[in-house]
């Protein structure tokens, strides 16, 4: 993929995205309408939240940013479809394995 598509495809993923908790988006006439539910904050500036993005839901962590006194959704972070969503927890021991032994 070039760099002027990827940059588009995270530019429009980004506008219109929900700060926090399950707030109604104003309507844009596009698929990614509805309703952001907010799950948790992992960290400071970083959170876990459930959304549709164009007709599909999604597992959204994301980290945010203050602009003008309002928290706003940066560019950096990482959206998984349901299938991506449901291989990482399938592996979620694995993966708690693999941290125990570089912990040790």
């Amino acid at each position: 993929m070039s760099k002027r598509g990827k940059r588009k495809d995270e530019e429009e993923y980004s506008e219109g995205d929900a700060p926090v908790s399950k707030v109604a988006k104003k309507d844009t006439g596009d698929d990614s309408d509805s309703e952001d539910i907010f799950v948790c904050q992992i960290s400071k500036n970083r959170r876990v939240s459930v959304r549709n993005w164009q007709g599909k839901v999604v597992v959204d962590i994301r980290e945010f940013y203050v602009k003008d006194g309002k928290e706003m959704p940066g560019k950096k972070g990482v959206s998984l479809s349901m299938e991506q969503w449901s291989k990482l927890r399938d592996h979620a021991a694995e993966i708690d394995e693999a941290i125990g032994e570089r912990e040790e």
